[in-house]
């Protein structure tokens, strides 16, 4: 952002958006000790934040147990780059949250999963909040759509989605789930989970 750090100070730009929510956590904090849930929260977010940042993607909030995080676009070139960047990332989460769950299960503890939505549009990035504590987010009708796709994966029963806007940019033989009228949004609209069954639920 150059320095700009006032609350309101922004701009509008494009990116692949991330919003990853970790499953059951209410549950799990209930059947857990404070500090075990603790442990596992950061296992879940080493595993996709993780992800993300080793990913070239930029991690803007932990919100509760969701992550949202960003993967900008700053060409159309680069789109297809950015994607890919944000589907490796998705992968690479996937694979991590498998080698935790296998520790976790060898001390006998419940294992972890989370829901994944991705979607390429433009938001408003920049400093949000009151006088005494300002963030940088994204918000925008992008955003909102995108939290709505991750939360479509528990009906679905499929743990990664991504909508027409992000498929679009791959050449990747998607696997069309349907389409779906998401709260907020005017019309239904198309989605899609990766190739080869990679976001389906174990």
């Amino acid at each position: 952002m150059n320095g700009q750090i006032r609350r309101g100070d922004g701009e509008t730009i494009r990116a692949v958006i991330w919003y990853s929510d970790m499953r059951h956590s209410t549950q799990l904090a209930d059947s857990m000790t404070g500090e075990a849930f603790l442990r596992a929260l950061n296992e879940y977010f080493e595993s996709t934040a993780g992800a993300v940042l080793k990913h070239n993607g930029e991690v803007l909030r932990f919100i509760g147990d969701a992550v949202l995080a960003i993967f900008p676009i700053r060409s159309e070139r680069d789109a297809t780059e950015s994607c890919r960047f944000a589907i490796e990332a998705a992968r690479a989460a996937e694979a991590n949250m498998a080698r935790v769950n296998k520790e976790r299960s060898s001390r006998g503890e419940p294992t972890l999963d989370f829901g994944l939505g991705l979607h390429v549009g433009e938001v408003l990035f920049g400093n949000i909040g009151v006088p005494e504590r300002v963030e940088f987010s994204v918000v925008g009708p992008a955003a909102n759509q995108v939290a709505r796709l991750e939360s479509l994966t528990k009906t679905v029963g499929m743990r990664i989605l991504v909508s027409k806007a992000f498929a679009d940019n791959m050449e990747d033989t998607w696997v069309r789930v349907g389409e779906y009228e998401l709260r907020g949004v005017d019309s239904p609209v198309p989605v899609y989970a990766p190739p080869l069954a990679a976001g389906h639920s174990p």
